[in-house]
């Protein structure tokens, strides 16, 4: 960069660290339907997170994902509420248990 532009020259890349994206938290049944426990799948509302989340691991975690509870940084969720690229969307199956 020119000498006296005032702009100041960071050498940190995308392709250095990679983009930051929310991470989904599945427990229970959720995460026996997506075969894993954690995931980054990247959206901008919870919905836009849960939706990339059923179309990567299918219509079982769909089920499963009608009968659940979904928070946002450890508060309920809804469907419209925004999400940072450092979020946690959790789902929580109901427990059954004797």
């Amino acid at each position: 960069m020119p000498a006296g532009t005032g702009a100041v020259a960071c050498s940190t890349t995308i392709e250095t660290y990679g983009v930051a994206m929310p991470t989904l938290l599945l427990f229970a049944a959720a995460r026996e339907a997506a075969g894993t426990g954690r995931v980054e799948i990247d959206g901008a509302t919870v919905g836009d997170v849960l939706d990339a989340a059923v179309e990567r691991f299918g219509e079982r975690l769909a089920h499963v994902l009608a009968h659940s509870k979904v928070w946002l940084d450890g508060d309920p969720a809804t469907r419209d509420q925004p999400v940072g690229p450092t979020g946690e969307v959790a789902i929580l199956p109901p427990v059954s248990g004797g």
